[in-house]
């Protein structure tokens, strides 16, 4: 499957709403072990939060080594690019250690009480 990251979102992919609209059409390629290449030539800028939903989300129930494989990234600049990596990182750390996971969803849950 690929997927024009520029014709589906536009040149500016900030949103988790935009993040949403990806992982929604690759999630299920790749539970099955189908590969997904994503485009994004033509796209100016990818925010953390696109990437953490569109494919940080995807460790949830995907083993990292299997996104490493099935998931290409092509045409992407150097700013997306290191974006991408960052948030890739987290989402490892976030889905792969329990403890980690937990201390997060701690501080999230009070600061939204807080709010």
């Amino acid at each position: 499957m690929k997927i024009d990251i520029y014709k589906e979102i536009g040149e500016i992919c900030i949103t988790m709403q935009d993040g949403q609209k990806i992982f929604d059409q690759i999630h299920p390629v790749l539970l099955v072990g189908n590969a997904v290449e994503l485009n994004f030539e033509n796209v100016i800028l990818c925010a953390p939060l696109f990437f953490n939903t569109a494919i940080g989300r995807l460790l949830e129930d995907i083993k990292p080594e299997n996104i490493d494989c099935l998931v290409k990234i092509k045409n992407i600049n150097s700013i997306s690019s290191t974006a991408f990596k960052h948030s890739i990182e987290h989402a490892k750390e976030y889905y792969g250690n329990p403890e980690i996971r937990k201390a997060v969803d701690e501080v999230l849950l009070q600061q939204a009480e807080d709010w």
